[in-house]
């Protein structure tokens, strides 16, 4: 039976017939019905993210594996999760078929490479300890039905991120996440509704574990790396911002704690010193909340 994502909408079945502004509205309002989709899966996305936090917590990994699309939207939500929450490369790792060339280049056979799957898996030295998120659009890419199976028999936790409700990659995760974003606006073109819904899902997953594991505070990203002058100046005001002091007291206590903004912070609440704040907020496991 064919996938509901390789199936004809019949709300654009002429719209090859209409003119640009036509066929953005048609674009536009399939892509409006994604946002309800996602929000009945909240539940399960938030098993997702309370596994992922444990698995940090115990010095597992969040591993997100994909081929094509989904391999690229994974690698970008892994890549922006250091500098936007101070966490190490190794905390958000993700995987796609067809390894870093397959990112600007279509590389079609990976995808059915079953075998590579394990191979790229056990090169990463998946465990128990990790959380493993299948993402495929069909829920039945070779690759990425694979790597589930495999990191489930090292018992990770698996979670299958897909737009078909009774797919294999479903079935093999203890957490199934099914967005039904339906027959795509081009049939079978699931770099668009299917795969919105795959962004949306993954920086909720990652996002949420962030803010669970304290690298958000209030809704300030107090774990960002000030690592250019646009992020030094965001670091500043995000101080400046929850402490109430001014710019060039920010600008101090942020050099001064070793441009580690979550420090500065402490430093200025508490009057202390660059180790003492580190300590107090180790103490405290890293969460500026826990120290209110």
């Amino acid at each position: 039976m064919a996938s509901i994502t390789e199936k004809s909408n019949p709300a654009t079945s002429s719209i090859d017939a209409l003119d640009t502004v036509g066929i953005l509205r048609a674009i536009n309002e399939q892509d409006a019905l994604v946002s309800a989709v996602v929000a009945r899966e909240i539940p399960n996305i938030a098993k997702a993210v309370d596994a992922a936090a444990r698995a940090l917590q115990r010095g597992g990994r969040l591993i997100y594996v994909g081929a094509g699309t989904s391999g690229r939207i994974a690698v970008l939500d892994a890549a922006e999760c250091p500098p936007t929450f101070g966490v190490s490369p190794h905390t958000v790792v993700a995987i796609i078929a067809g390894g870093s060339r397959a990112l600007t280049t279509a590389v079609e056979g990976a995808e059915d490479d079953a075998a590579q799957a394990r191979r790229d898996l056990a090169a990463r030295k998946v465990s128990a300890r990790d959380v493993v998120v299948g993402i495929a659009a069909s829920g039945r890419t070779p690759y990425t039905v694979e790597a589930l199976r495999y990191a489930r028999s090292l018992r990770a936790v698996t979670v299958a991120v897909t737009s078909e409700a009774d797919s294999p990659l479903g079935r093999l995760a203890r957490i199934a996440i099914v967005p039904d974003t339906g027959p795509e606006v081009i049939a079978g073109s699931t770099r668009m509704k299917a795969a919105l819904s795959q962004k949306v899902v993954l920086h909720m997953i990652s996002t949420g574990c962030m803010i669970r594991l304290g690298h958000v505070y209030r809704n300030y990203m107090v774990g960002v790396r000030p690592t250019n002058s646009k992020l030094w100046e965001r670091a500043c005001s995000i101080i400046e911002t929850v402490t109430g002091v001014d710019r060039m007291a920010a600008e101090q206590a942020l050099k001064k704690s070793g441009r580690n903004v979550k420090v500065a912070i402490v430093m200025v609440r508490r009057g202390l010193d660059h180790r003492a704040a580190e300590r107090l907020l180790a103490r405290h496991g890293g969460n500026l909340r826990r120290l209110e």
